[in-house]
């Protein structure tokens, strides 16, 4: 059969007309009825750029920066388990476990003043790596100011082995700019840290598989900086470590792969891909103005699934967040991804909490068929603009960084931390009003037992700061759901000590069918602060309330019904739930012409979607006789 006897099925759109964006955009401006595009419709990311419902054309700025799609050979990307115990034995069948389970590399962490793990001595770190094939299995160091000595270490295990040059595979990631932001203190001169790097970094020059210092990511990320602020930082740490190893003789050509890039990946997918696309991008222009280009192809792009993100309330929820995070790098390019077990942020994580770490990635590599193209969402308006914004947000900062002297003159000064405090601010304010909700803490949260039972991690043992160091102001750790936490510990300790835990009962005026949104809403508002909600059956008279108050066993009450039917019976039942005994009386809802006359019935204040949750959470909580954390 001939080529022309074939007929090509017509496109399926064919029989409708191409719709212009001036079409679209004249259809939604109907829609919205006068109300605002911009501020209904288009988001803003924590650096000011926005995201718009619909994107049409690709950015001219990412027009050469697209790679082509290419068919992968072997693994799609490193499955790097992170281990971070004290005990070389035990953390020694971990391992075994999970590398006989598919993770590919192990991260060892080591004990610092901030953090517990392994000591840096070879005897410990021998006996955790023992029936470890470390020519086969990379082994990265998660050892913050001791990272040289951890290396010093784990170099003395491959001479003990027997390793060639070619065969010693790791990553020491030394970051000394990082340790000192995280920390807010190194125990000799930065300087001094900075000569030590470029050792390092000499050193590693005959091994090709081993990289020895890290511009961490995650350091920024887990104080609240935003995805252009980590990127910043991330490139001036490259920056100045390329300029040490120079003044030790190491030419940037030579020092750029030696230096990984660790970036946090949250649930937020389309910023996710954009950073890691950005990030690579930015490497190729430093590398480029450093005469290097060439190099900027080897330099390993590491990611780990957020810290900040995991919460302690239905920690469940945190396998759905690292399982998009992780599918985020994969599509963006990671060359290797860790992946946090759920229960990180309660404590040491178990067999099964570390097999759901390595399954996750394990799933999407060989189910999911994810990493089997490269820059998968090339062609994807959305994220190439995204990409573009981000790239040039990134470096307008990292100049600003450079005008000021570098990374370490912007550390010392307490500008740069200063700009990462004031963006946490704002994440903060977002989820205390519900602008950005915490899916199972500050939303759909769920009260009672949830199954999970962990080992706390011990206590980090503090050490006393060494005369003649570092000093800066410290970096504080951002985790956005520990406002809520704080509340529901509260409420489960008065909980323990009394027997019971109070409730606020829920007036439900009207049919269901007029309170039953307001009232699901409300019992998730108040579940958020670890506060049970006791619905009444549908009050259809205020006469009713008092009664149905008293049976609750209630001391607080929230009404909970339609605009009208609060003009009807709203303020003759606020009364009577006060006469009835009430300490406080709520509203939920925003009810702008009503509110007066409310409050002069006995209404003390109105909950509704934007107002502040955890004062709110924080005032019931008073008013319901819960003692206080330092009570």
């Amino acid at each position: 059969m001939s080529d022309s006897s074939v007929v090509k099925p017509a496109p399926l759109a064919s029989d409708f007309p191409i719709a212009s964006p001036a079409e679209w955009r004249r259809l939604i401006d109907k829609a919205l009825k006068g109300a605002d595009f911009n501020r209904r419709l288009v988001a803003r990311t924590a650096d000011g750029i926005g995201i718009e419902p619909l994107f049409t054309t690709r950015p001219e700025a990412a027009d050469g920066a697209i790679q082509p799609e290419r068919e992968l050979a072997g693994p799609a990307w490193d499955i790097r388990q992170l281990h971070a115990g004290s005990d070389a034995a035990q953390v020694n069948a971990a391992i075994l476990e999970d590398l006989a389970g598919g993770a590919s590399s192990i991260t060892l962490q080591i004990a610092t003043a901030s953090q517990n793990g392994l000591s840096a001595q070879t005897t410990d770190m021998a006996r955790a790596l023992d029936s470890v094939l470390l020519d086969v299995c990379p082994i990265a160091l998660r050892a913050g100011e001791q990272a040289p000595a951890a290396a010093a270490c784990l170099v003395a295990i491959w001479q003990q082995r027997g390793l060639s040059n070619t065969q010693r595979i790791g990553a020491f990631n030394y970051d000394p700019l990082g340790a000192l932001a995280a920390t807010g203190g190194l125990s000799v001169p930065l300087s001094q840290a900075l000569e030590t790097a470029a050792d390092m970094v000499k050193q590693s020059l005959p091994w090709p598989q081993v990289s020895a210092l890290c511009a961490s990511g995650p350091v920024w990320h887990d104080a609240g900086a935003s995805e252009a602020q980590e990127l910043a930082a991330v490139l001036a740490t490259v920056v100045a470590y390329l300029r040490a190893a120079e003044a030790k003789g190491v030419l940037p050509a030579d020092a750029l792969p030696k230096i990984a890039l660790q970036l946090a990946v949250d649930a937020d997918q389309l910023m996710g891909l954009a950073k890691l696309r950005a990030a690579r991008q930015l490497i190729a222009r430093v590398a480029d103005a450093c005469g290097a280009a060439p190099a900027a192809g080897r330099v390993p792009v590491t990611a780990e699934t957020s810290r900040a993100m995991m919460t302690r309330p239905d920690p469940w929820v945190n396998m759905l967040r690292t399982t998009m995070a992780c599918a985020t790098a994969a599509m963006g390019g990671a060359d290797c991804i860790t992946v946090l077990p759920y229960t990180w942020a309660l404590g040491q994580p178990d067999a099964f909490a570390r097999r759901m770490a390595r399954n996750t990635s394990i799933v999407l590599m060989e189910e999911s068929g994810l990493g089997r193209v490269s820059d998968p969402a090339s062609g994807s308006f959305a994220v190439e603009t995204l990409t573009a914004e981000l790239e040039k947000t990134a470096w307008s900062l990292f100049q600003d960084i450079e005008a000021q002297g570098g990374l370490g003159a912007v550390i010392n000064s307490g500008w740069w931390q200063e700009k990462i405090t004031r963006i946490a601010a704002q994440k903060h304010a977002a989820i205390a009003t519900g602008k950005v909700q915490l899916t199972g803490t500050s939303a759909f949260p769920r009260l009672g037992d949830d199954g999970v039972t962990v080992t706390p991690w011990p206590p980090v043992l503090q050490t006393q700061a060494a005369a003649g160091g570092t000093r800066v102001q410290p970096l504080q750790p951002f985790r956005p759901s520990e406002p809520f936490e704080r509340l529901r510990d509260r409420m489960d300790a008065h909980a323990q000590a009394h027997g019971k835990t109070p409730v606020v009962f829920l007036a439900c005026l009207g049919p269901l069918a007029s309170y039953a949104a307001r009232a699901t809403w409300t019992s998730n508002f108040l579940a958020a602060g670890g506060i049970a909600a006791v619905q009444s059956a549908p009050l259809l008279q205020s006469v009713d309330a008092g009664p149905a108050f008293a049976a609750s066993g209630a001391t607080i009450a929230c009404l909970c019904g339609a605009d009208e039917t609060y003009a009807e019976i709203g303020e003759a039942t606020a009364a009577l739930l006060r006469t009835a005994g009430a300490r406080q009386v709520y509203t939920a809802g925003r009810l702008k012409d009503q509110e007066a006359a409310l409050q002069a019935a006995g209404v003390d204040r109105f909950i509704y979607a934007g107002s502040e949750m955890i004062e709110t959470l924080t005032e019931i909580q008073d008013a319901l006789g819960v003692a206080g954390e330092d009570a």
